[in-house]
């Protein structure tokens, strides 16, 4: 007798076959629920358990990405990341690449769970170890000429200081906001410029601008 799956959880399924299916690695429960609209991490593991429970899924959970579709009784082969060339890093939140905005949680906003890992190929971010490094989901389009667009993964290098022209995320102490924009030091202001033809610099005083990581590298999903 096949298992009665709710609404829920048939879109999960296909969620997790269609993205098998075009990048040829499982999703992490971040993406499902984003995908599917579930903004809680543990309904999307009961789902996912349920889903085991009824014989459809296998689940590694020592393992990123630890899922397998199951069809009668069979692991579907699904290609398997290359752990040895790709560094795993915490995707920790989102950032505006438009006007700044606040961000929830603390540490200037920056928050992460277990289940918020992307796997990153080691070549794109040279000799830097993971624990160097995060990634932030870009909101807004004001870098969009710098080849960052709304949706973007960005990978940073955690640093407090930057260079003039380095693309960076950086946190506003007086505003209470934080934004991600190219950094150019101008006597006792900075400014942060957009690369968007469209908008306008931003302007603020040094000590106002702490810098939080400089950007390695810039992940898209086509869809």
């Amino acid at each position: 007798m096949e298992p009665k799956l709710s609404a829920r959880q048939k879109r999960i399924l296909k969620f997790i076959e269609t993205f098998i299916e075009a990048n040829g690695y499982p999703p992490t429960i971040r993406e499902i629920g984003e995908a599917v609209g579930i903004a809680s991490t543990s309904v999307v593991n009961y789902n996912l358990n349920k889903l085991v429970e009824y014989g459809l899924l296998a689940r590694s959970p020592e393992v990123s990405r630890g899922l397998r579709l199951v069809s009668n009784a069979k692991e579907v082969p699904v290609k398997v990341v290359d752990t040895v060339n790709t560094v795993q890093i915490p995707l920790v939140g989102k950032i505006a690449a438009s006007a700044p905005v606040p961000l929830p949680g603390e540490d200037f906003g920056y928050y992460y769970d277990d289940d918020d890992i992307i796997d990153v190929p080691q070549a794109m971010i040279g000799k830097h170890r993971s624990t160097e490094l995060f990634a932030l989901r870009v909101t807004g389009d004001s870098m969009i000429d710098a080849m960052v667009a709304d949706g973007d993964v960005i990978v940073l290098e955690r640093q407090n200081v930057a260079r003039n022209g380095d693309m960076v995320a950086v946190y506003l102490t007086e505003r209470g906001e934080t934004t991600l924009k190219k950094y150019y030091l101008e006597g006792n202001r900075v400014r942060l410029q957009p690369a968007n033809p469209t908008m306008d610099p931003i302007y603020v005083d040094a000590d106002q601008v702490n810098v939080q990581g400089r950007v390695l590298a810039v992940l898209r999903t086509l869809q």
